[in-house]
């Protein structure tokens, strides 16, 4: 599993990160939740190998994260960051086809199934015949959605341990598109035993999907645990800076329901 305990991270001379610890356990969702510049997004890339840990210890499966090449990193973590950018006119289908680089030449059968697949988790089949430099940016996000979903199950045969990791998902998607990409996150990870970590803004869509939560605010851990205890008043206006009510979520059973204040005192 990826294990991180006592990390920290520093960018130039600015720590970002301090005393982070968590695991990330196969077949559950971590949510990690903050306000701008709360590290959240320096978390991810740091769990993913893309920037050094300054302090801890960070491992996957035993073995310091460091010690893995990046065509191994890229077997057993996909990670979609907040604004995948891609300037080549491709069609959809090769963009999808992209998530399978990693694993060398699958048989073509196989990655047609697994495009066809990502494509239905991602409800971007309807846009499979376009070419992706037309498409909106909430398009655009689902297809890149879909990439990732391919590069996590193109090694499932091997039953390794696999992470996906997204940094702001739903940022350019409209409600409905927005449930079915948590809805497929969840589906990968039961079905498939999938580790997964979600940076997320919106605190509800993160209770009612995610197993665990993680909340940080100056690089620091201020809560973890399950939505119920993470999402308390207390902890929400330490992170926020808002006053914040927590109520039963009224259609979802031990669900907290986050309500701000609808003003901000000057």
């Amino acid at each position: 599993m990826l294990h991180a305990e006592s990390l920290a991270c520093a960018r130039g001379e600015r720590v970002v990160l301090r005393d982070i610890s968590l695991t990330l356990t196969p077949g559950k969702l971590l949510g990690v939740l903050g306000a701008n510049g709360a590290g959240k997004t320096s978390l991810l890339a740091t769990l993913a190998g893309e920037i050094p840990a300054h302090g801890g210890s960070l491992q996957l499966d035993g073995r310091a994260l460091h010690a893995y090449s990046t065509a191994e990193l890229a077997r057993r973590r996909a990670v979609l960051p907040q604004s995948p950018s891609l300037s080549f006119d491709l069609g959809v289908r090769e963009v999808v086809a992209m998530g399978a680089y990693p694993f060398g030449n699958l048989p073509a059968s196989r990655l047609e199934t697994l495009i066809a697949r990502v494509l239905a988790l991602a409800d971007a089949t309807v846009l499979s015949t376009r070419r992706y430099l037309a498409l909106s940016g909430g398009e655009q996000q689902r297809v890149q959605f879909a990439r990732v979903l391919l590069q996590t199950l193109a090694a499932r045969a091997e039953d390794e341990y696999r992470v996906l990791m997204l940094d702001e998902p739903t940022a350019s998607l409209d409600p409905r598109h927005q449930v079915q990409l948590l809805q497929g996150v969840a589906r990968i990870a039961r079905e498939e035993g999938v580790a997964s970590l979600l940076v997320l803004h919106d605190v509800n869509l993160a209770a009612q999907w995610c197993d665990r939560l993680m909340l940080l605010t100056r690089g620091a851990c201020v809560a973890q645990g399950t939505p119920r205890e993470v999402l308390t008043p207390e902890n929400l206006e330490t992170v926020y800076g808002l006053p914040a009510q927590v109520i039963p979520h009224p259609a979802q059973a031990d669900t907290p329901l986050v309500l701000f204040a609808s003003r901000v005192e000057a």
